[in-house]
């Protein structure tokens, strides 16, 4: 049975940092694009990074350019996050799309194009 395992989310303050990690169960990430989206009380899903399944593409949305870093290691992707801002909180999901590309904002728009989903990790900002 596949698996997703979204881990890391915490309570931190305005300018802290945390790492999430997505892991596979029954699953060889290293096959997958990554997806990383988030969602807030009231407001839509949000696609805000990817990771094509070759490591050769990656993609931020505008709103944590600069401030967050998706990396891959054997069977585990991890979304570093700086500079956090009480506006990132959010359930924060990882997705997978077998062999798919990360180049453009089509791979955080299209959330469809993902085809197995974790259960979310809550990330918290406030002071």
């Amino acid at each position: 049975q596949v698996k997703l395992v979204e881990s890391g989310g915490d309570l931190v303050q305005p300018g802290g940092s945390l790492r999430l990690s997505c892991v596979g169960r029954g699953i060889i990430l290293d096959n997958y694009a990554i997806g990383w989206f988030r969602q807030a009380p009231g407001k839509e899903r949000e696609g805000i990074s990817c990771i094509s399944y070759s490591d050769q593409g990656t993609y931020y949305a505008d709103t944590v350019k600069g401030r967050f870093a998706i990396s891959r290691e054997p069977n585990r992707v991890n979304l570093q996050m700086n500079n956090l801002k009480p506006e990132d909180t959010a359930i924060y999901y990882c997705a997978t799309d077998y062999f798919g590309d990360c180049s453009g904002s089509y791979y955080l728009k299209n959330p469809y194009e993902y085809d197995s989903w974790g259960q979310g990790t809550q990330v918290t900002v406030s002071s």
